[in-house]
């Protein structure tokens, strides 16, 4: 009571200015408690206009999340989870997610696919109290950011507990606010710009193959960048990019200075604010810095468990030398330019050499000018390295009697013998990859009988394409390596004449296919020809120019071994591929079969026999489509077939079938959309089941088959190009629509 009588008294004494400016006082600190618990959690991107918007040129100002005390960081633990990256995409067929899956399918990381879920459906994160993923990237970060409540905390809390990082892509469209803050962070997101001239902060913690000590002048390919922004010391910037104009962020206009200062393209989160690591990009996979920091991203973010080292190992073969048309070949200043290219690229791979396969028996067979750079390249003899081709070029596998093959090949190596070529390299490589795989007996026998082989290389195994699903294997002591092309084939010799313009061949070399080979594989066989040595010599322009990009934006260590021991280092680094996939095996016992190759049975005359012709026709008439459609026309309506395209059913067989029954007139359809799921490992749709399993299809099926060869896919559109001009025809009367696969060839035919 006395304390009630003193506050009384006061309160007589206060004039009426002081009470309003107490409760002034008092509505403002309610404003700013409310502010601190909505402005995170009830706010996803929003339009910066709502709030007071921070100045590029000046540090944002503090977010409510800055006040929250900092959350160390849990370190990685390799033994408390799997090397495993779970990858959450847009679809199965979205580019973007297409992109992550192919690069860590070339590093050869495991990885899980996943839709985003909205809400629910979050897979297994741990498994015995052991986490089942070391990374996780989400293709689009907003489905991260937008998660229920539930999930949300959970993927949070897990990545906080185990030291699992999140990658995350913001790729910004029409309906994208310019101006925004990502919900429940302190950083800002400006999107839609167009950007230029790229640099890299040499500061950031997450470099490691990334070199940052140069600029990309020019225009970033696109108008839909975003850039971060933030004063949170939990950020920092790994790219950074110049506005294309002051106008392009409408906030900056009243200083047109600002518009030169750099924005970052991609942050680096460092955990203080949550406990959780992050690499967040302002754009996709399009612009090959981003795959470059992608792939630090990547092992910094699992402590370099899914890493290659900074070792890549390159030999450049030159096939087919001393063969070659007339005006193709190589002359004295070629062979000159040769060496001196290989002096200069030691520089920076030591003990390059240029490894020269040869056909002895076309020497001496170009012009007066070529035979001279023959025999300059003969006195060069000891400063390149040398493996055989077959002495006449032609394909081991036509040779079914070993012995003919072993008198061709003593043929070369007579050859090489009176030229001074060496001849204990112990590698070979056969014309047009004939008989490697699938494999040839009596090659692998003629080898080891007169070269004592012991290495030879392919890029048909067990894929042509894509490149990245090459592998090696050993077959009957031999060690087979994966080749890899370069851009470069034996029609490309003039550098303006280069498929698609010179930009073309650049655009490979800077940042492109053949940047990313070497940036993806520990060790590259790159594929050349002689032709590409001569005329423009596109063969030393395309290697001086690749090691000089490389040299600069990496820290690679490039270096070479003869093929011998790069094989050993090969299967040392890949020893779970020494047994091959498959060999011999077949799904039939058909004699005929067995002893013709696929390209011998399609391509067989008139003068085969009855046997062989048969099983051509077995192979071959089942394509004349046009014709088994016209038989069926004679009994039915047109409007009572439906023809269906064979590439759409395997890519999204719940539209097909939606048209199945559309065309049927089923009343009580069934949405195959909800009893489909893609399986990844057999690359097959399956049943989906409760519970989320899936009933897919036995052990023997969904097994992967070597791509059809070059000669035979030859063959094959030639044979049914006036067949399938004949099926549009007909599909074009009945009113079908054409199969994709079908307006493809005819479009490439014309």
């Amino acid at each position: 009571m006395p304390a009630l009588a003193c506050l009384r008294r006061l309160c007589r004494h206060v004039s009426p200015q002081a009470v309003l400016f107490l409760l002034f006082i008092f509505c403002l600190f309610s404003v700013f408690i409310s502010a601190y618990y909505l402005y995170g959690w009830k706010r996803g991107l929003e339009p910066s206009a709502d709030a007071p918007e921070p100045d590029c040129g000046d540090p944002p100002p503090v977010a409510p999340s800055r006040l929250l005390p900092l959350k160390p960081v849990q370190a990685a633990t390799p033994s408390r989870t799997d090397p495993l990256v779970l990858v959450f995409v847009e679809s199965l067929y979205s580019q973007l997610g297409q992109e992550v899956v192919a690069i860590l399918e070339s590093s050869r990381f495991k990885y899980r696919t996943e839709i985003a879920p909205g809400k629910g459906d979050m897979p297994t994160l741990t498994d015995k109290g052991r986490g089942r993923f070391a990374l996780i990237i989400y293709e689009n970060i907003l489905k991260y950011v937008n998660l229920d409540a539930w999930n949300r905390e959970l993927l949070d809390k897990y990545c906080v507990a185990y030291g699992v990082g999140i990658i995350g892509f913001f790729k910004a469209n029409e309906n994208s606010l310019l101006s925004a803050q990502l919900k429940g962070f302190p950083l800002f997101l400006h999107s839609n710009l167009g950007l230029k001239d790229c640099s890299i902060n040499p500061k950031s913690p997450l470099l490691y193959v990334t070199r940052p000590s140069e600029v990309e002048k020019g225009v970033l390919p696109g108008e839909d960048w975003t850039v971060f922004q933030s004063n949170h010391s939990t950020y920092e910037p790994v790219l950074l990019a110049k506005t294309r104009s002051s106008e392009s962020i409408p906030h900056l206009g009243a200083d047109a200075g600002l518009h030169a200062a750099l924005h970052a393209t991609v942050v680096q989160d460092l955990g203080l604010h949550d406990g959780i690591q992050r690499v967040l990009f302002g754009n996709n996979l399009n612009f090959w810095l981003h795959k470059l920091v992608f792939v630090d991203a990547v092992a910094f973010l699992t402590g370099k468990r899914l890493s290659l080292p900074l070792d890549r190992y390159i030999l450049v073969d030159i096939d087919d030398i001393f063969v070659g048309k007339e005006g193709t070949r190589m002359k004295v200043e070629d062979v000159k330019a040769l060496f001196d290219t290989q002096n200069e690229l030691r520089a920076h791979i030591p003990n390059f050499t240029f490894n020269l396969g040869y056909s002895g028996k076309f020497f001496h067979t170009g012009t007066n000018a070529e035979d001279a750079g023959d025999d300059l390249l003969l006195s060069y003899v000891k400063e390149f390295w040398w493996f055989p081709h077959m002495w006449s070029h032609m394909q081991p596998h036509l040779f079914h009697n070993q012995s003919v093959l072993a008198e061709q090949m003593a043929l070369n190596k007579k050859f090489a013998v009176e030229h001074g070529i060496p001849t204990d390299m112990g590698y070979a490589v056969a014309p047009h990859h004939s008989g490697v795989y699938p494999v040839h007996v009596q090659l692998y026998e003629a080898w080891k009988q007169v070269w004592s082989i012991r290495v030879t290389s392919t890029e048909e195994y067990p894929h042509l394409k894509p490149a990245r699903y090459r592998r090696g294997f050993i077959h009957n002591g031999i060690m087979v390596l994966p080749r890899q092309t370069c851009g470069l084939f034996t029609h490309t010799i003039f550098y303006n004449e280069y498929p698609g313009g010179s930009s073309e061949l650049d655009k490979i070399i800077n940042g492109g296919e053949l940047f990313l080979t070497v940036l993806l594989n520990p060790i590259s066989i790159f594929m050349t020809h002689l032709s590409n040595y001569g005329n423009d010599r596109l063969g030393l322009y395309t290697f001086k120019h690749l090691v000089r990009f490389l040299h600069s934006w990496t820290n690679l260590r490039l270096q070479t071994l003869p093929p011998v021991q790069l094989a050993q280092k090969y299967f040392q680094i890949f020893s779970e591929e020494k047994d091959p996939l498959w060999q011999h095996q077949r799904a039939h016992d058909d004699p005929v079969a067995l002893k013709y190759t696929f390209h011998e049975v399609i391509t067989a005359g008139s003068d085969a026999s009855s046997k062989l012709r048969a099983l051509q026709n077995r192979c071959l008439v089942p394509g004349w489509y046009a014709t088994h459609i016209e038989r069926w026309l004679s009994a039915y309506h047109a409007n009572q077939i439906l023809v269906l395209d064979g590439k759409l059913l395997r890519t999204e067989p719940a539209k097909v079938m939606d048209m199945v029954q559309k065309f049927l007139g089923v009343t009580n359809t069934i949405d195959y959309h909800k009893t489909l799921a893609f399986d990844p490992k057999k690359g097959f749709w399956c049943q989906l089941l409760e519970g989320g399993k899936t009933k897919c299809l036995g052990k023997s099926k969904g097994r992967k088959y070597p791509e059809m060869d070059l000669d035979s896919r030859a063959f094959l559109k030639d044979y049914y190009r006036d067949h399938n001009i004949e099926l549009s025809k007909l599909l074009y009367k009945m009113g079908q629509t054409l199969p994709t696969w079908l307006r493809e060839d005819l479009q490439n035919t014309r």
